[in-house]
């Protein structure tokens, strides 16, 4: 298979239509900053993260192989993961929820590739490799872990969505890019931060996949774990935040217990979180998530699993009690007072399959237009359709080449010639065909002689509904990359000059060639040049301590006067720490 990015034993299982939001990692594209920057993150974190942290986080750290002094190359990674069962992709930015997902069912990480600006250190609102690869890779090293995160991808991607959760993906997706950009006009975000806020605000009745997602940040992203007195971090959000793995376990976040109710309960992306939920181990989350799956379409399926799917007005599959599963846009459902479905449509190309592999002669070419069934048994007969042996279909006049009228409970009317029928390994009947068929419910038709071949479903009941298709080869260019894309930063000359500095410092450190007068004339140039940059002084301070060299304290004297700036204060006296100078 020809692709243009690294096939591994687990990404070569990833279905094609996967294969469209994978991008090459622009390694070449990350600046010396860029990774002057992974390092200080990565060393506060550790330092810090150590001490509150899940115990598997740094054991991860350790296991997957992530170097705390340099970005990691995808293939790199790639090579440690295959070893606990994992991969991971570069993609650009926030992909659609529910390919997120899917990724995740086949073991598969999503890293967004971007690097956080200097100005971002402590937290960025955009996905970055920060953020997957230091946050989400190491705690995947823990197998109960890997298998919740597994398991959520694989229920999330059958969650089915409203059809305001993509424009409200689409709004986070610009939001987070205009706020990473540091060439992005003011009035820029304001104007996407207010869509973000006013989207929150009004999506109504929360879908399927607005609460799984829900259950996604309380756990994969902000989840805490132990008690509610002394909780650790796991979540990757906060693993991957020096701000905010700090901020989280202060008395003003409420510590709630994480149950389903969480569900419920949404996020604001755009301020801190005023609470946070705390589960007692990793096997708790899996219990959460099997309570809410039960709650889903996927495993309830009838009249509320086809309206949800109706008012998605995307892609999903409905399964009959036979097995046969149809995929298309639903846009109608016929209902009797009870709310049981006698019959569906769907509008636009479908697709029919059965044990999620499309039936031969029935792909959206041949179901172009839509498709339509009824749905229950035949009125006066106590068996069923699916369940009628040979004989029984006999008797009933269900038979190649006999003209039938079949009367549904619920006043569908199917009348026609019998082509053939389908039936699946074991011998249950999934489809009949007809032709000359009218279909009716009471005075409206349905399906008129005239439309060619009439397919009829057989099933009782409409056991599961969920989002996408059963077979994903029956539909291309299935799911949809956002044409919004992640910004490329301007660099002006002064920035080039000073990466220039931040590689001269970053050789140093690599050859282990540290001459004082060359450290001298990088301090004269910051000082004189780049007033405003805080971490490579101390890049230069820990090369100047770790070889005893006098101009140290020059170095601190001028650190001590950048220190003056509130925004810089806090990271700078971090980095001393870091180093073991003492802060005066």
């Amino acid at each position: 298979m020809n692709t243009h990015f690294e096939l591994n034993e687990v990404t070569k299982r990833l279905p094609k239509h996967l294969h469209k939001f994978v991008v090459k990692q622009p390694y070449h594209e990350y600046t010396a900053q860029n990774q002057s920057v992974w390092r200080y993150v990565m060393r506060m974190n550790v330092d810090y993260l150590s001490k509150v942290a899940h115990g598997s986080y740094l054991k991860g750290l350790e296991k997957t192989g992530i170097s705390l002094d340099k970005i990691p190359h995808m293939e790199g990674m790639n090579r440690i993961l295959k070893e606990i069962g994992w991969a991971a992709v570069s993609v650009d930015g926030f992909i659609p929820p529910n390919a997120f997902m899917e990724f995740q069912a086949y073991n598969v990480l999503v890293i967004a590739s971007d690097m956080r600006t200097i100005n971002h250190i402590a937290y960025t609102p955009a996905p970055d490799i920060i953020h997957e690869a230091a946050g989400h890779a190491p705690i995947i090293a823990n197998p109960e872990y890997a298998e919740y995160l597994r398991r959520f991808g694989e229920i999330g991607s059958k969650a089915i969505s409203s059809s305001k959760d993509y424009e409200m993906y689409e709004a986070i997706r610009l939001l987070s890019i205009l706020k990473e950009n540091p060439n992005s006009k003011p009035k820029e975000v304001n104007e996407a931060n207010e869509k973000v806020e006013w989207l929150q605000n009004n999506l109504g009745e929360l879908s399927e996949m607005a609460k799984i997602r829900n259950l996604h940040w309380w756990t994969v992203e902000y989840g805490l774990i132990g008690t509610l007195q002394n909780p650790k971090i796991y979540g990757a959000g906060l693993l991957s935040s020096i701000g905010e793995s700090k901020w989280c376990l202060q008395e003003e976040v409420k510590k709630r217990f994480y149950s389903i109710e969480a569900a419920e309960v949404s996020f604001d992306i755009t301020k801190p979180q005023p609470q946070l939920f705390v589960t007692p181990d990793f096997a708790n989350l899996s219990l959460v998530l099997e309570q809410f799956a039960n709650k889903m379409g996927v495993r309830s399926g009838g009249y509320e699993g086809i309206k949800k799917l109706i008012d998605s007005k995307n892609l999903g599959t409905i399964e009959l009690s036979t097995g046969i599963q149809i995929s298309g846009v639903f846009t109608n459902i016929i209902s009797n007072e009870h709310n049981h479905p006698l019959y569906i449509q769907t509008k636009g190309p479908t697709a029919l399959s059965n044990r999620d592999k499309e039936l031969i002669g029935h792909s959206i070419n041949y179901h172009s237009e839509g498709f339509g069934s009824p749905i229950g048994k035949l009125k006066g007969i106590n068996i069923p359709i699916e369940n009628m042996s040979p004989r029984d279909l006999e008797a009933y006049g269900i038979y190649e080449g006999k003209k039938v009228t079949l009367d549904f409970d619920g006043g569908i009317k199917v009348e026609g010639e019998v082509i053939t029928g389908t039936r699946d390994l074991k011998g249950k009947i999934l489809l009949i065909s007809f032709k000359n068929c009218k279909v009716t419910y009471h005075d409206v038709v349905l399906f008129h002689p005239d439309w060619g071949i009439y397919d009829m479903a057989i099933g009782v009941e409409v056991v599961s509904a969920f989002a996408g298709p059963a077979d994903p080869c029956s539909f291309e260019n299935l799911g949809q990359v956002s044409e919004t894309k992640t910004h490329k930063i301007d660099y002006s000359k002064s920035d080039l000059e000073l990466y220039s500095l931040y590689q001269k410092v970053r050789d140093m450190r690599s050859e282990d060639k540290v001459v004082e007068s060359d450290i001298e004339r990088i301090l004269l140039k910051l000082i004189s040049d780049f007033k405003n940059d805080w971490l490579l002084p101390i890049e230069l301070l820990e090369l100047a301590v770790k070889n005893n060299l006098e101009i140290k304290y020059n170095i601190l004297s001028y650190l001590e006067r950048l220190k003056n700036n509130k925004e810089h204060q806090v990271l700078i006296e971090n980095g001393l720490k870091l180093i073991d100078v003492e802060v005066n």
